[in-house]
């Protein structure tokens, strides 16, 4: 469970240096503009991959990783309904859309998403900490981005339909590709065979 902490700390802790733009701006006049995306890139990277190591080490921890609930039968199709827009928005995030302008900040609207979707199906500690912790940053860092006026990283680039239909066949195929075996190859759960409760 230590690993997953450090992991949730580093990761989050390194996004939101970006939410106190003194701290942001401090950084960046120091380091360099190149450099301070170098770090921030690694230390998140660092941060996710400690994530991922503690919550698969968690999940083997009876002991330590207690169930917290009983995730209702009915929980998964809400996750599976989710997980559809979560992954159109995660590819709106990189690519100019009138989806992405819609949505302002589609990553962030997609991690809330994803980690809503995952707590029906979740109920013991490491879920939680691990979703939770990332639901809630998600939360934060769009209400910030808003008083920031942050425009992410597609700037000012104004959406087309070319792009509404790229978002949508490139993430309705990454949805497909998660429930038929590429979740089971990342993740280790195959979750067409994962068993509910009743």
């Amino acid at each position: 469970m230590t690993t997953l902490i450090l992991g949730l700390a580093i990761f989050i802790g390194s996004h939101l240096v970006p939410t106190v733009p003194n701290l942001r701006d401090s950084l960046r006049s120091r380091l360099g503009a190149m450099p301070y995306m170098a770090l921030f890139s690694l230390v998140s990277l660092i941060g996710l991959v400690l994530m991922v190591m503690g919550y698969g080490e968690a999940r083997g921890l009876a002991r330590a990783n207690p169930q917290l609930w009983v995730p209702p039968s009915w929980g998964r199709h809400v996750t599976y309904a989710l997980m559809l827009p979560a992954m159109i928005l995660i590819v709106a995030a990189q690519v100019p859309s009138r989806t992405r302008d819609a949505a302002r900040h589609p990553m962030l609207l997609s991690i809330m998403l994803w980690a809503l979707g995952h707590l029906f199906v979740r109920g013991d500690l490491a879920s939680l900490m691990l979703f939770g912790s990332l639901f809630a940053y998600a939360v934060y860092d769009r209400i910030s981005v808003k008083h920031r006026n942050a425009l992410g990283p597609l700037g000012t680039r104004v959406g087309t339909a070319r792009g509404d239909v790229i978002v949508l066949v490139v993430g309705i195929g990454l949805y497909v590709a998660f429930v038929f075996g590429l979740h089971g190859w990342l993740i280790g759960v195959n979750i067409l065979n994962v068993r509910f409760a009743p």
